[in-house]
């Protein structure tokens, strides 16, 4: 196994590990779904979301549709410049680029079908991620991938920590008697893959070189840096 390869387990592992039975979604129809009928006859209890719970769950799907769209961007950005040097990555590129487009299309569908508001910053997002794509693949193969450590490392604990609150919304929902929706165990599922999916682009870059990028530390940080400032900003305008 390669120093790089056992550089990006830990970080991989410390994440997966930190929310092993946690997760987070919204759903509008569950504020005001009444009960439902469960396959014995039984009635089933169903919580309505209080408002904190639905501006939490509004906000989360919002920044995790500009995100996945930023990344979209970020690939299509550094594909062409970084594929004339580096035909081999074509594959790579490929697969991390149609799991990001997944993505982006599966939280397009939720904010259109709950009728949430995508952030106002929409259009600066986007040209900002074109733009970061464009330098990190101008600096080289290893800046490059760089960039997707710093940002799968911010985005990979931002859906922990969703996955996080949610879990303990539904283990207090449980234990005061009520039952779980389907739609929301279904977006928990659905958070938990995209998350996965995520954290091996972190491996991917690792086993690629980006810590030979130069000076890592500095690159890396303010990718960071300017991915948390965003998602702040995206959750609340």
């Amino acid at each position: 196994m390669s120093l790089s390869r056992t550089l990006a387990r830990p970080l991989r592992s410390l994440l997966v590990r930190s929310t092993t039975s946690l997760y987070k979604p919204c759903v509008r129809t569950i504020a005001t779904a009444q009960a439902s009928v469960s396959t014995s006859g039984s009635p089933k209890k169903l919580k309505a979301l209080t408002q904190e719970q639905r501006d939490f769950l509004d906000s989360a799907l919002r920044v995790n549709q500009a995100g996945e769209l930023a990344a979209v961007l970020i690939y299509a950005a550094q594909s062409p410049i970084l594929l004339r040097s580096k035909p081999h990555l074509r594959k790579l590129m490929t697969h991390m680029y149609d799991q990001e487009d997944g993505h982006f299309k599966t939280f397009n569908g939720l904010i259109h079908k709950h009728r949430i508001r995508p952030t106002a910053l929409y259009p600066l997002w986007s040209v900002m991620a074109t733009g970061l794509g464009w330098s990190t693949a101008m600096l080289g193969y290893e800046a490059a991938m760089a960039c997707t450590e710093a940002v799968e490392t911010e985005i990979g604990g931002h859906y922990n920590e969703q996955i996080r609150t949610l879990l303990e919304m539904v283990t207090q929902w449980e234990a005061e008697g009520y039952e779980v929706g389907e739609e929301l165990s279904d977006l928990v599922k659905t958070l938990r893959v995209i998350r996965d999916e995520e954290l091996e682009h972190l491996d991917h870059a690792v086993e690629h070189d980006a810590q030979k990028a130069e000076p890592h530390w500095l690159l890396t940080g303010v990718i960071r840096a300017g991915c948390r400032g965003a998602i702040w900003v995206s959750e609340k305008v």
